[in-house]
């Protein structure tokens, strides 16, 4: 099974925000960078389908080079290999774009984002790749089982959850708690800097 991880690039909540010109550009200095949460989410339970199974587990990025600390995380976290897509990540449409049109010849049977990110907090990046790339999409997943070619998952809804199942390949936008999120190790983090960066 070939799964895909779609992870933002995003400020850590802690970190003190700053705005320049005029207080209409965001100021990057000195401000942290992480993996967003919910992706976070997602990654742990594709490294989990990994060690149960075999996948093999790919990331993908789209922005510039600054965010190659955060894919190298995901990496020493347990993924396989990453791919950054070289653009400056300007709206919710444009994400999805990548993403599809990236996924469309790669044969992947799932793909797994979180549900939102922490920085927009649009939360419709998975159902735009879904129509884009005309497979179905799924959110919010707080539980997720593969079983042959399906896929079992337990959904929020309002008052209560909503058990779905769909054949794969389809794209989840994930939330807690789906997976316990993961800390790289020694090991992981060396092994991180030989790992394939497209």
């Amino acid at each position: 099974m070939k799964i895909l991880v779609c992870i933002t690039h995003v400020p850590d909540t802690t970190s003190k925000i700053n705005f320049v010109d005029g207080n209409s550009k965001f100021d990057t200095t000195g401000v942290q960078f992480i993996i967003g949460p919910y992706d976070d989410y997602a990654l742990a339970r594709a490294i989990e389908l990994k060690e149960n199974s075999g996948a093999t587990v790919t990331v993908l990025n789209v922005g510039l080079a600054d965010t190659e600390p955060t894919i190298r995380k995901a990496l020493a976290i347990g993924a396989d290999d990453a791919i950054r897509i070289n653009a400056e990540p300007v709206d919710s449409f444009f994400v999805a774009s990548q993403i599809a049109q990236h996924a469309k010849g790669a044969g992947y049977d799932l793909i797994l984002m979180g549900r939102e990110s922490i920085d927009f907090n649009s939360g419709v990046v998975h159902s735009i790749v879904g129509e884009l790339f005309g497979i179905p999409s799924v959110s919010p997943v707080m539980k997720l089982d593969i079983e042959g070619t399906k896929a079992k998952m337990a959904c929020e809804i309002e008052g209560g959850k909503q058990y779905i199942e769909v054949s794969l390949p389809f794209i989840a936008g994930c939330q807690e708690p789906i997976a316990e999120w993961k800390i790289p190790n020694m090991r992981g983090i060396m092994s991180a800097r030989t790992k394939p960066l497209q």
